[in-house]
Order: structure tokens, then sequence, then C-alpha cells
């Protein structure tokens, strides 16, 4: 395995500075403060609130102004207060909500219980003076079937709006030590917009001293230089997981109680770190951690997922979730009030964890699954914040030979290493079939070659993944086997879009079914489908049925990609796949054993990384 040299060791002066519990023994907490549209992040107003009439923000001063009439309502994903998490999984006792701003104004709380339509529970006509804050108190609402709350306002004369807090007089459980960690890899403009937005942020939080940042630059080009608030650690690129990895350990070495693993880009509001401070501290189980959803990029609006399952693949929950639409909002909400669903998983854009709990370290898979691997193999209680995102481009344009070679091997190491994933031979072959499938399905053969040389590259064994964290060699044959799944300048002329076999009608789809997808129609390229889609559109299978050739623009519209139906590819890619499966399904038994020993052996100590990132011993 191949290394930088230029590593940085751990904090040499030992802990950083850390405020104890004291610093917030005052009588009152903010558990949640307004979210504000940012034009860092996101400009959109109605996932944050909806201003009707005379009523307009001021998004730098962070203000909303009012002439009589005007109106603002909160009951948004980012806003709204969920009742049913705080009392279940924090045991809440007393809850007010705090305005503060000047003018009259007519004032409506509401409760939105499940399967009930909403309630109003305080109607008042209030004075804002600009200088004391005006409070409700709302403890009548606590219950563990409380669903949310949410106000709104109505101004009654000219008047501004300053901040609205959701507060508790309930003491803090515990004081978490949280350690930001991100992870980055040669994009030194990004993570540096990163840091500045945190420094500007916690200069001003009440968590001052209580959330720390660390940035560990894989690619050792970041250029930034640590601060009162900021660690920086040059890393060898063993990828997301090494990277990761060492966030966990100077995470640990710095005091930290909590870390918070971060994309580079760490397109998050800021907000969102100290509601996770907040819930973390109020909550009952110490096992708590927070999942934060994944905001599309393209659409701000929309959910991508919010928090998702394994099993045998990855289901993303609530995709497409319209976070303009209080009615798709409220659902959601209630939804993830409930116990968490089985094998649910965080992603590393936004993850929250105590470091007591993390028995076992990131697993070296360079890229992709890692997160799945250490969510699933630690004991964690993982809730969902409304308002806690990550904003992310879009997956499916990401996808290339090697995320499919990195997603696979990934695919079945989870479900031989880990008890709890265990689904034998039958449906792991079923599950790396339907990859194979996937590629021919959309002509994606380069793919094809990387899916089955994913499957004996897992059943190497964890010693192969522990002796190559770097992936270099598998990075190197991947490139050269890449021949057709190349973006290109996009031409002055893109072909026409021509669908002649109706995949959306039941008998374009049934014949597209029986012919395996145009495999046995002769001359599929003069009678078959030529489309035109978006890069967003590459993981859909229903629009490329039948398709003798594909054209994917890219979201920038400066790319495309043209892929074209290749029957001698597709058979060969298949018939290897199929002798690869048939390797798998009879060293299954001896693949399961060695599989649990060996990911027990790198994750439950320190010393493989310890090896791996040059690091002096604990």
């Amino acid at each position: 395995m191949k290394h930088d040299n230029q590593i940085t060791p751990s904090r040499p002066d030992g802990a950083a500075t850390w405020r104890g519990a004291e610093d917030l023994s005052q009588a009152v907490h903010r558990l949640q403060g307004l979210i504000w549209p940012d034009r860092d992040v996101s400009t959109e107003e109605a996932p944050f609130f909806r201003l009707k009439g005379s009523a307009g923000l001021s998004s730098k001063a962070r203000r909303i102004t009012f002439a009589t009439g005007g109106e603002a309502r909160f009951g948004t994903w980012f806003n709204l207060f969920n009742v049913s998490k705080w009392v279940r999984r924090c045991g809440l006792r007393q809850l007010s909500l705090s305005l503060e701003g000047s003018g009259r104004f007519h004032l409506v709380i509401q409760q939105a219980r499940a399967g009930r339509s909403s309630e109003r529970i305080v109607s008042e006509i209030i004075d804002l003076d600009g200088i004391e804050p005006v409070g409700f108190d709302l403890s009548e609402a606590l219950h563990p079937q409380g669903g949310v709350v949410f106000f709104s306002l109505r101004a009654l004369s000219d008047g501004v709006l300053t901040a609205a807090d959701w507060t508790t007089t309930d003491p803090l459980r515990r004081s978490p030590r949280l350690m930001v960690s991100i992870t980055t890899f040669r994009r030194p403009q990004a993570v540096a917009r990163s840091v500045r937005r945190f420094e500007r942020f916690i200069a001003a939080s009440q968590l001052d001293g209580l959330i720390r940042m660390q940035v560990v630059d894989n690619g050792q080009d970041s250029g930034l230089a640590p601060s009162a608030h900021v660690d920086v650690y040059p890393n060898p690129n063993l990828g997301g997981a090494g990277g990761f990895a060492r966030g966990l350990i100077e995470a640990r070495a710095s005091g930290a109680t909590h870390c918070l693993f971060m994309d580079d880009d760490a397109a998050s509001h800021m907000e969102s770190l100290e509601h996770s401070w907040m819930f973390l501290a109020h909550a009952l189980d110490d096992r708590t951690a927070i999942a934060g959803a994944m905001i599309d990029e393209a659409h701000k609006w929309a959910i991508w997922e919010n928090g998702a399952i394994f099993d045998q693949s990855c289901h993303p929950l609530f995709m497409g979730t319209d976070l303009r639409e209080i009615d798709q909002v409220l659902p959601m909400e209630h939804n993830t009030a409930l116990p968490p669903p089985d094998k649910l998983y965080g992603g590393w854009w936004f993850f929250a964890f105590p470091l007591e709990r993390a028995r076992h370290l990131p697993f070296p898979f360079f890229v992709r699954g890692d997160d799945v691997s250490f969510s699933l193999a630690n004991d964690f209680d993982i809730v969902r914040l409304n308002g806690v995102a990550s904003y992310q481009g879009n997956f499916a344009e990401k996808d290339s030979p090697l995320t499919f070679y990195l997603d696979l091997r990934s695919h079945l190491a989870h479900h031989l290493a880990l008890p709890r994933m265990e689904v034998g031979r039958r449906a792991l072959a079923v599950m790396c079939f339907r990859f194979a499938a996937r590629c021919i399905l959309r002509h994606h053969y380069d793919s094809l070659d990387a899916v089955n040389l994913a499957i004996r590259d897992a059943m190497k064994g964890p010693g192969f993944f522990a002796a190559n964290a770097d992936a270099a060699e598998q990075r190197a044959q991947i490139k050269a086997l890449t021949r057709t799944e190349i973006w290109q300048d996009l031409p002055a002329m893109l072909p026409r879009d021509r669908v002649r076999i109706d995949p959306d009608h039941p008998l374009g789809l049934l014949l597209a079914k029986v012919t395996g997808s145009g495999m046995v129609i002769p001359f599929l390229g003069r009678v078959g489908n030529r489309r035109v889609l978006s890069s967003e559109q590459r993981g859909a299978i229903r629009p490329v049925w039948a398709s003798a050739s594909l054209t994917y623009v890219d979201t920038k519209n400066d790319k495309v990609m043209h892929l074209a139906q290749d029957r001698r590819r597709a058979i060969a890619g298949l018939w290897n796949t199929c002798k690869a499966v048939w390797a798998l399904s009879r060293r299954y038994d001896a693949l399961r054993d060695q599989w649990r020993q060996g990911y027990d052996a790198t994750t439950l100590s320190q010393d493989y990384w310890n090896g791996a990132l040059h690091l002096p011993a604990d």
C-alpha cells in the first residue's frame, strides 16, 4: 500500500480547549432557533417560512419586516418543532416559544398530530417592544403523540421579527463536546468556504467552546491553517474511510465526547449544529446519534433521502418529498418520530454520534459503503431531526464503473461480515445479478466489467481491502477498462429523442421485457428507441427499455455520454458474472467466517489505522 510521506501526527499538545458543563448552567436553553435561508446554501424561502402580503425578508440582516396585514407562517420543515421526538427521545417536560422584535401581531400556534387535523393551541394579540422577548408556555402540548407545533404571525401594525426560539427550562443531561470532522480531497475552495462559515457561526454561538471543527486533508492541498476553533490534519489518501477514521481518532484524542462527520463541501445550515448539540445534550439514551437528511442540490426543495435502510441494497426514505408543501412534510415528520426502522443507517454528509459507543472504527472500503457499515456495526440509536440536512449533487450523475465496483464489493462485505445482515448465498447471488442486469439494460458495459471485478475482489477477503486501502491498483484497473462510459463535450446538435416501443404502455413494456430489452430483436439499431435523457435519469430503468442507444446530458448542459447496445459485450459480461457468482456461492460459508473474523480484527482496534495512517500507537 502506497502512502504520502508528509503526514502530521496527532495533536502534539494533547486535548483541545473545551468549555465545561457549568458554562451552560443558565435556567433556559434554546433548543431550536429559526433557520434562515442562506445564499451560501439555499435561497429558497418556502421550506423555511411562507410570507404573504406586506411582509419581506432581509436575508443579510436575518429579519422579517411587516407592514399592517403582512403575514409569516412557520409551519415548514426547517422551523416547526417536533414535539413527539423531543418527548419520546429526550423526556422533554417544559417547552416555550420565545419571540423577539417590535410591533403588534396576531400570534397563532398550532399543533398537528398524526391522523388528526391541526388545532390552534394559542391565539393571542402580542406586543413586541424590541427589548424583551415575549414567551408562551406550551408544556400542555408535550405528549409522545403530540406531533409537531408551529406558529404564524399577522401584523396589526408595522413591525419586525428578529428571532423565534423554542426553549426549555429542563436541565441538560450531559454537556457534549462535539467535534465536527470534515474529510476533504482536492477541493480547497469548497472546504475553505465551509471553514469560513463555521468560524463566523461559532464566534457568535452560545456553544462556542463546545463545538469545534477539524479538517482531515487527504489531498494535502487545502492550504488551511489551524485556528482557535479549527484543527487541520494532512492525511494519506485512503479515501473517505481513511479520512473519517483519522477524524474519529483525532476527535478521541482531543477529549471530544461526540463526533460529527461531514462532507468537505459541508453545505448545511450552521444552525443544524446547535440543534444537534441540544438534542444530544437532552437525549435519554446515550447511544443517540443524528443522521441528517440529504437535499437535492439541483432542486433545493426536494428530499433525496431522510435516512435510508440497507437490505441487499440502499433504500432511501422519503425521496422526492417536497419541503414547500406542509401536507408532504407532516407525514414525514410523524413517521420519523416513531422508533427507527431496522437496518437504518446515516450518511456521512451529516452524521453525529457518541464516541464512546463507536466500538467499530470505519472499515477500509476507500469510499462507498463505509457509512453503511459504520452505522450498522455500531450500537447507535439513530434520530432524524427536521431542519438538519446537507445539500448534495444527484448521486445518479456520479455513477461510473468505479462507483459500481465500490458499491457492489461493499454490499457483499456488509452481508458477509455483519451477522445482523446475513441473507444467505442465494440472496447474494441475486444481488450480484441485479447489479449486472442494471448495467446491461442501460448499456453500461464498462460498469458490468467492474461489477465482475468487484465480486472477484470481495472473495479475496477483508485482508485484501486492508492491504489495498488506497484502492490505487483497482482504480487503475477500472480506468483501463473504461472505454465507453466517458463524458464528452456537448456537440453542436444532439440526436433526436425517438420512442418506438413505449415502456410506459403496458404492451410496450411487456415486449421490452420478453425480448430482454430488445436483446433478441433483429436490427434493434433501426427499430429500437434512441433516448436522450438527463444525467439525473441515469439510475432509472424504465426510460431505457428497448433502447438501441442512449445519450445522457449532464446537469450543466456542457457534457454528454453516448452509449449503444452491444450484444457481444453484454453476453460476455453476463457469462463472467455467472462464473464469479458460482465461485462465490461455492465458497460462501468459508468466506462468511473469514469476513467476520477479519472485519472485527480490522475495526475493533485502532492498531490497523495507526499503521495505515502512520500514527503513533495508542
